[in-house]
């Protein structure tokens, strides 16, 4: 009986606690909030960026903006590194719990920062630093949540399980954007470009605190647990990923194309329909919301067919899709000026990065055995969304400002093309065992799907 235990992770018995839902809610609620305040800094932008910097031309304020918030994408390595090795080294709930009290600091400091006719480029600064705090935090986040929510899971249900990841992601947008229908609303656009952009601020720093507590009650998983007897010096450490360091960068070669054109789709998508389609920056928010609603509903439903069919064929169809269909959405999108035409427009290239988003965190995880997984998610990730995602918006505002916004389409259907390369030529993933000590042995498919937590 006592030999059994480390064998299997149905060893153990499941208390109704541990069971996924437990863990979905627990995980995802704080991912939410997370990712309400990182995006909301992208989806106020249009209202703050004239607030930081001297009068001039708006694309260039928004240039400004943009590039702070690409500075923080660049702090996600270390985040990456040094949470991702606190997630592995002290585990998956205590890493949670950090990450957000990070970000509850970051977002009331872009609540009270002053403008920049209160103290001129001090309040860039403290914007910067912000930035900087949600980056870091942001970059053991994904992580952290990634390997709590596919640890949490039963074998058979882990793509569907983590596919909650980008629920609470997208959740955590519509909220943001809810938000800035409502006050366009109900205050002036001069009230809005004064003072109401500050109020998402402040309800993310005070909903994070609200996280931090609810955090707090979460269980470790089992997984983790069960190999925390077995811990060594090495948990955690660069040493010990560069021991997976094919794994490594797989992570940022599949991760290229998805994460570009999930921003481009998400956080620009906003700005792109009110300062390149024309539309209203209500109109142009409202697309997005509904848009949004749709891709955070598909999420569960592409899970949970990778379940069945595996993960390769899924992210195969999105380096297709996006590949191909890229140059011609972002044409579309430029030259609409109705609301459906943008949604229905908007709605397609979402579909198609759903092959993506939905489980891309789940393939990360099962890539790395649990004493690396963290920090082999979090810093390769981290990496190729600092060079590619967080660069994605100043990237196509560049192009704009150069006169030259197609090239943009083409960026992005580049970048999709190299990671179809690497969803061809990768192993599948689906069935691989968290509790193996080498991640390149999958268990036998029967044996892994039977198991339960």
């Amino acid at each position: 009986m006592l030999e059994e235990a480390p064998v299997s992770v149905s060893s153990s018995p499941a208390p109704t606690a541990r069971t996924p839902w437990r863990a979905v809610i627990g995980g995802s609620i704080g991912n939410l909030v997370e990712w309400f305040d990182w995006f909301v800094y992208a989806s106020f932008a249009t209202y703050f960026a004239a607030s930081f910097f001297p009068k001039g031309d708006p694309t260039a304020q928004l240039l400004n903006t943009a590039g702070i918030f690409a500075v923080g994408f660049f702090m996600r390595p270390v985040g990456g590194w040094l949470l991702g090795r606190y997630a592995d080294r002290r585990g998956r709930k205590a890493a949670l719990t950090l990450t957000v009290t990070l970000m509850s600091t970051s977002a009331l400091l872009i609540a009270i920062a002053p403008t920049y006719e209160q103290v001129g480029y001090f309040g860039a600064a403290v914007l910067l630093v912000a930035r900087l705090l949600q980056g870091l935090s942001v970059g053991g986040e994904y992580a952290a949540s990634a390997t709590y929510l596919t640890e949490a899971s039963q074998p058979g249900r882990r793509g569907f399980v983590s596919s909650f990841q980008y629920v609470s992601m997208t959740a955590g947008q519509l909220i943001g954007l809810g938000l800035q229908i409502v006050l366009q609303h109900t205050m002036s656009d001069d009230a809005l470009h004064s003072y109401g952009w500050r109020i998402p601020f402040i309800v993310g720093a005070v909903a994070a605190a609200v996280v931090f507590w609810l955090r707090r009650n979460l269980l470790e998983t089992e997984v983790y647990a069960e190999a925390d007897s077995d811990a060594t010096g090495e948990r955690g450490t660069l040493g010990e990923l560069l021991r997976h360091r094919k794994e490594a960068a797989l992570v940022i070669a599949l991760t290229m194309g998805g994460t570009v054109a999930y921003y481009t789709y998400t956080t620009y998508l906003t700005k792109y329909l009110s300062n390149t389609a024309g539309l209203s920056k209500s109109d142009a928010s409202l697309v997005s919301f509904c848009a949004l609603f749709v891709f955070m509903l598909l999420q569960p439903l592409a899970g949970a067919l990778s379940d069945r069919i595996g993960r390769r064929p899924l992210l195969i169809t999105f380096g297709v899709g996006s590949m191909l269909a890229t140059v011609p959405i972002m044409t579309a999108l430029s030259h609409t000026d109705t609301f459906l035409g943008a949604l229905l427009l908007s709605l397609a290239a979402l579909v198609v990065i759903t092959g993506y988003t939905s489980i891309n965190a789940v393939v990360k995880a099962e890539l790395f055995p649990t004493h690396v997984r963290a920090l082999g998610v979090a810093l390769p990730y981290a990496l190729a969304n600092a060079l590619f995602g967080g660069t994605a918006e100043y990237v196509a505002l560049w192009f704009k400002n150069a006169g030259a916004e197609s090239g943009f389409y083409w960026y992005v259907s580049g970048c999709a093309a190299v990671s179809l390369v690497v969803y061809l030529t990768m192993r599948e993933t689906r069935d691989t065992s968290l509790t193996q000590a080498r991640s390149e042995e999958p268990a036998a498919p029967a044996e892994a799907t039977r198991t339960a937590v």
